[in-house]
């Protein structure tokens, strides 16, 4: 089995490599210190395995499900598998939803990751599920969350997003029966938990209210 890892943090690649080698039916592992290299080394080496970090950090300016997924319309045989520490439900949902064949913890034991990474080889998909049934947010409430999240006013989000204040507290509302919160702290608190913003969100936390 050829496995090619694109992840930034080169401790973490190097340790893995180290640790897969071991096992006579890892044929190749090999990673890469660009994303312009991706698809180059997919059509050399072609991998059975691309697994992918959601955090790319330097890597790339595209996180590692958008990535993925451009990859995956250009390659679609390409078997892609997302790798990383960031186990969220939407992350996992996204990465189902894209077309990956798994979606792996970091955490996970050596031996845990080859047998998934063999029956994945071998025609099977990988998505753990957590029992807990979140209505999916509509694209519009995603970007009202983001914006709600970085401190922006309802009056500016409005502006920003061509749509009356009335609107932006109907979305807001959504939001918050979709994740069963009742203000917009906690709605931004469980939006980071459930994946909806991600973990190394740089914007200000709302810590205001409703307006």
């Amino acid at each position: 089995m050829r496995v090619l890892l694109v992840d930034d943090h080169a401790l973490f690649a190097q340790s893995l490599a180290i640790v897969l080698s071991d096992f006579p039916s890892i044929e190749q592992f090999s990673t890469i210190k660009s994303v312009d290299e991706i698809e180059t080394t997919i059509e050399r080496d072609k991998p059975d395995i691309l697994l992918m970090d959601i955090n790319l950090g330097k890597l790339s300016e595209e996180d590692g499900l958008l990535l993925a997924q451009n990859l995956l319309q250009k390659y679609p045989r390409q078997k892609i598998v997302i790798l990383s520490g960031y186990d969220l439900p939407v992350y996992r949902k996204e990465a189902e939803k894209l077309g990956a064949k798994g979606f792996i913890n970091k955490d996970i034991e050596p031996e845990g990751l080859l047998h998934i990474l063999e029956a994945i080889n071998n025609g099977s998909t990988f998505f753990e599920k957590d029992g807990v049934y979140i209505e999916e947010l509509t694209e519009t409430e995603k970007q009202v969350l983001r914006m709600l999240a970085n401190g922006i006013k309802r009056k500016e989000i409005a502006e920003q997003l061509f749509m009356s204040e009335r609107t932006v507290s109907n979305h807001l509302q959504h939001i918050f029966e979709k994740l069963a919160v009742s203000s917009a702290v906690e709605a931004v608190t469980k939006a980071i938990q459930l994946g909806y913003i991600p973990p190394l969100y740089t914007g200000k936390q709302c810590l205001w209210l409703s307006r």
